[in-house]
């Protein structure tokens, strides 16, 4: 192929000469042999044969085909679901001399006829191209005039119903069989349950093919998961531990919101954050790609509109700050650290509302019977992961259909193995809590019953004359919230998304309330407080600062707020939220929002206001 300027080099000078996949894998991508099942891989492919490989994130799955392609006749097609993704490759594959080249619909229209005048010329040994450019009537019959190598049809879980990220544009890749049947046809994807790689075969065409399973094991990754407590907080601690070693970090959010917000907040933290999500401008979107992907030392957030097909090799950590809806996406979203083999970390942040809202989506959906089921198993495999008490790595793998292996040694529970004990008292406490306050209340509010704290709203409500008040002193409030999530794991406790998070007992909690099911709980989340509570009545009122400047003009401020919008006023700060505000006195809505009771939605409500009156004092 004469050279242009387009590409680094014409690669190979003599194509016939370069059929060998050893050779070809040494001349053009430098290795000196192939890894795992690899070679076994190409050589079937290079030699006319179809499959389906199952390997790693990070465990080479595009010299699968890249090599293959090279090796045979004519050009490589390779299907790929994300612009960035093509571009990075194809970008990477012109630096190491192969001519390849990307149709897409964000390519201008002359860049799309060179690439199509290179194709029929027969100059381009590879061409990655969008599912929906490839199923047009007119690139398929183009294709059938040309010499094609092999299809390639990477992050092939898009073709399944049962993938976590299903692309329907997908499906209509099952025409390749049919109109060119004598060409090799790859499918690559790193996640796939038992389920997923049936539906694969049967869509592609590939059912009496081979399967080349890879294993799914990523030992250098440390996996850790913790309930969400001060998300900031542990954040904040988290990136402290992280300080200093290179390389680039990704926070995934569940909502876009989350995602800008928590970018901005890691910025003014002094953190090179990007954001990065569905709603923002194409360009945008790009620009923080490409900031990634030419290796910045930055910290991307995003929601998981950033994924399929990350190359960058040095993502040291991955940190979701809510619970991910299979164990399949988790997966796919944590092995996009430690991809150059190196230690790596992958932390959870996760809370009982998570899961409750995960439920409420399922059931909310338009989906079939069927998959909601399947769904609702995927969700609680992964709070089953979340919630482990042996090691998480296990679990994870089953999901995948793999052979257990022993306990890892690089997850947070092997490292420190959790203790469980009879907890069927302490749960029988929380729903008895839950039942007597009428099942209109959430998580913070139970727990001050349990705890015997007289707050404006259980002096309100008169709950400190329930028979539940304060029969929980030996728990910590932490402690307590750790047993509601853990209930709402099991299925005992269910959270009100829809109204305003409400605790509701299930059918599931019979049992226990009558003592006719044990519950078992993590230890060391329902280790004694060092100090009971003490009920604040009889202690001589609140432990709130009474008479401190900061503390009276809140409250003032508080009183007026409440005035004007006709309700109580506890709904729009309680006394200790104005406590912790007076005493830590923050100075922007960061701080502010770090404070235990100021939520997303009250800090945007109430935040300038309240940095207003503190400014005033």
């Amino acid at each position: 192929m004469p050279d242009d300027g387009r590409f680094p080099a014409a690669m190979p000078d003599h194509p016939e000469d370069c059929t060998d996949p050893l050779d070809v894998l040494s001349r053009v991508f430098g290795h000196p042999g192939f890894r795992g099942r690899q070679e076994e891989v190409v050589r079937h492919v290079a030699g006319g044969g179809s499959g389906l490989v199952l390997m790693p994130t990070g465990g080479g799955k595009s010299l699968c085909f890249q090599v293959p392609a090279l090796c045979r006749p004519g050009v490589g097609i390779v299907v790929s679901p994300l612009i960035a993704l093509m571009e990075d490759q194809v970008a990477a594959l012109r630096q190491q001399g192969v001519a390849a080249a990307a149709l897409h619909s964000d390519l201008p229209e002359g860049e799309s006829r060179t690439v199509l005048r290179d194709l029929h010329n027969g100059d381009l040994k590879l061409l990655y191209v969008s599912p929906e450019r490839l199923a047009l009537e007119g690139m398929l019959s183009r294709l059938e005039t040309l010499p094609v190598a092999l299809f390639a049809v990477d992050e092939a879980h898009c073709v399944s119903q049962w993938g976590h990220h299903f692309r329907p544009e997908y499906r209509g890749l099952g025409v390749l069989a049919e109109r060119f049947s004598r060409v090799p046809r790859l499918a690559l994807t790193a996640t796939a349950d038992p389920r997923t790689v049936e539906d694969i075969r049967r869509q592609l065409g590939l059912a009496e093919d081979p399967v080349f399973r890879g294993g799914f094991d990523r030992p250098n990754i440390r996996i850790e998961a913790a309930p969400r407590e001060a998300e900031r907080s542990q954040l904040r601690a988290f990136l402290r531990e992280e300080a200093g070693k290179g390389g680039a970090g990704i926070v995934y959010c569940g909502t876009r919101n989350k995602t800008d917000q928590t970018a901005e907040w890691l910025r003014g933290e002094g953190h090179d954050a990007l954001a990065f999500h569905a709603g923002m401008e194409s360009e945008a979107k790009r620009d923080a790609h490409r900031r990634f992907a030419r290796g910045d030392s930055v910290v991307m957030c995003a929601t998981i509109a950033f994924g399929m097909g990350i190359d960058r090799p040095d993502v040291r950590w991955v940190v979701h700050l809510d619970l991910p809806k299979s164990p399949e996406s988790w997966y796919q979203e944590i092995g996009r650290a430690g991809r150059d083999g190196l230690p790596a970390r992958a932390l959870l942040l996760y809370g009982a509302g998570d899961i409750a809202l995960g439920r409420h989506r399922i059931e909310e959906s338009p989906a079939a019977s069927e998959q909601k089921r399947i769904e609702r198993q995927r969700l609680d495999a992964m709070v089953a992961i979340a919630e482990a008490a042996t090691c998480r790595r296990q679990i994870l793998l089953r999901c995948f259909g793999e052979p257990e292996p022993p306990p890892c040694g690089n997850c947070d529970v092997c490292r420190a193995p959790p203790r469980l004990f009879d907890g069927t008292v302490a749960a029988q406490k929380m729903l008895s809590a839950v039942l007597r306050t009428g099942r209109r209340f959430g998580v913070a509010h139970v727990v001050d019953v349990l705890r015997g704290k007289l707050t404006d709203k259980v002096a309100q409500f008169a709950h400190d004359q329930l028979p539940t008040f304060g029969v929980g002193k030996d728990f910590s409030e932490s402690a307590w919230r750790g047993v509601a999530r853990q209930l709402v794991a099991r299925g005992v406790l269910d959270v009100a998304v829809e109204n305003h998070g409400e605790l509701v007992p299930t059918d599931a909690a019979k049992p226990i309330l009558k003592g006719e099911e044990k519950v078992m709980l993590r230890e060391e989340l329902v280790q004694a407080s060092a100090a009971p509570a003490r009920n604040a009545r009889s202690a001589g009122g609140s432990v709130a600062p009474v008479g401190d400047a900061v503390f009276e003009a809140l409250r003032d401020w508080r009183r007026g707020e409440a005035q004007a919008q006709s309700v109580p006023a506890y709904v729009i700060f309680q006394d200790r939220t104005l406590a912790e505000i007076a005493a830590q006195r923050p100075r922007s809505l960061d701080q502010l929002g770090e404070i235990a009771g100021v939520g997303r939605t009250k800090l945007d409500r109430y935040g300038e206001a309240v940095l207003r009156v503190l400014a005033a004092i």
